[in-house]
């Protein structure tokens, strides 16, 4: 089964709440506040893996979530952090949150990415001591983590495409260049799904083969099984476009395809292509030679002449794939080089990133938005007056309280830090 199109739920963990204590051993008189911290939430973490194929181990595994952080204990013990979840999906999957947009898009084998970040655990109270405040009786809330609703998106990565009508021989050519053993028949569509495999050039080096199932006329407006497929040359470097040289018009079996590729995407339509004739093992030489003209004339690129069943031709052409192949290769590593000399965008840090803050007023809630300040929000226990004062506190430190007071907030009015009022 071929599934590259699914919608996961993601979780990270929460994180433990800090403890509230006081040290009870005999002979300490007035034992203080010995409170531990939580621990800090699992993180959910996707990691492309060309172990995997397809994005079918989702079908029934709907939710992930990774383990919480535990409650912190007396004599300042720490709680424990709670594990990771690592989810491995085939290289080629994009992450898209539930707007629509590509968060992330893993290209890479063993490439990493934290789709959900645990929460951080609370403070326990003695955390809080202080020359002030020796004998604190609060602690923070572990960070409570929201649930996302994700879409995984899998487009193949390969060098080659192979591209045609259903019955061309590209699932033949594939067993015969490469490790693939796709399921090869008499009648059209035999192939329901893309299959890849992996050609050997020589002993140091290799191409991936992407055999790309079932365009026909109208697959880029959603007829056949083409637009569920179409997607999967995207990615690919070189496009070898196979055609049946038994087909009645070899010119109209080109167009087709151009066509629905040009509809789809004009920058995949001028990608490097070549135009191979298949099964001509029976054709004579003069036949081959007129084939060849004609294909010529409408594709206006190399055509040439192969019997996969045979191995006619098919060093010959696998070997030109993989100069085109070696060529774009070289293309992008020069590309990045020169990226990286040039003048750098100047960008905040992290921390500066995390440390900003915006306020809206929405029909007179001050609502405040920013990393750090939402993070010490979820944390703070607002039936303690100790933790009210400590984020008023932070809030004050920020700025933030300076700026309320300039955007002309009174006594009453409400301020929303962490989205829980329904305006």
């Amino acid at each position: 089964m071929f599934i590259d199109s699914v919608k996961v739920l993601v979780c990270a963990g929460n994180g433990g709440n800090g403890h509230v204590s006081f040290r009870h051993e005999k002979f300490v008189d007035r034992g203080g506040p010995d409170g531990g911290d939580g621990g800090n939430g699992g993180n959910v973490i996707f990691k492309a893996s060309r172990n995997q194929n397809t994005l079918a181990s989702f079908r029934y595994q709907k939710s992930i979530v990774a383990e919480d952080g535990q409650a912190g204990s007396m004599r300042k013990k720490h709680g424990r952090n709670g594990k990771d979840s690592i989810v491995e999906v085939p290289v080629g999957t994009t992450v898209v949150n539930a707007e629509g947009e590509a968060l992330f898009d893993l290209i890479e084998d063993n490439q990493e990415v934290t789709v959900s970040k645990g929460g951080r655990g609370g403070f326990g109270n003695a955390h809080f001591v202080s020359s002030v405040r020796q004998a604190p009786r609060v602690a923070e809330k572990g960070e409570v983590i929201d649930e996302l609703e994700l879409r995984l998106e899998l487009k193949l990565i390969a060098d080659v495409g192979l591209i045609g009508l259903p019955n061309a021989g590209k699932s033949t050519f594939l067993s015969v260049v490469s490790n693939a053993r796709p399921a090869i028949a008499d009648y059209p569509f035999t192939t329901l799904t893309p299959n890849l495999g992996v050609a050997d050039i020589d002993s140091s080096d290799s191409i991936l083969i992407a055999d790309i199932p079932g365009i026909i006329e109208g697959a880029s407006s959603g007829k056949g099984l083409g637009i569920a497929f179409l997607k999967h040359v995207e990615r690919t470097s070189v496009l070898l476009h196979l055609i049946d040289a038994y087909d009645q018009d070899i010119a109209a079996s080109y167009k087709v395809i151009d066509k629905e590729l040009k509809r789809y995407s004009k920058e995949l339509a001028s990608r490097p292509r070549i135009v191979a004739l298949t099964k001509t093992e029976g054709l004579d030489d003069k036949t081959k030679a007129e084939l060849v003209a004609i294909a010529k004339k409408v594709a206006k690129t190399d055509v040439y002449t192969i019997s996969s069943a045979a191995q006619i031709g098919t060093k010959e052409l696998l070997f030109t794939l993989y100069q085109l192949v070696a060529k774009d290769r070289a293309n992008k590593e020069a590309f990045e080089e020169s990226i990286k000399t040039e003048i750098p965008h100047i960008t905040l840090s992290t921390k500066e990133q995390d440390e900003s803050w915006t306020i809206e007023i929405v029909n007179r809630v001050y609502v405040v938005r920013g990393a750090k300040i939402e993070s010490f929000a979820r944390r703070t226990n607002f039936d303690s007056s100790f933790g009210i004062e400590r984020l008023r506190h932070i809030m004050k430190k920020m700025g933030i309280m300076h700026e309320l007071s300039r955007k002309g907030i009174k006594d009453g009015d409400t301020i929303d830090v962490v989205g829980t009022f329904p305006y």
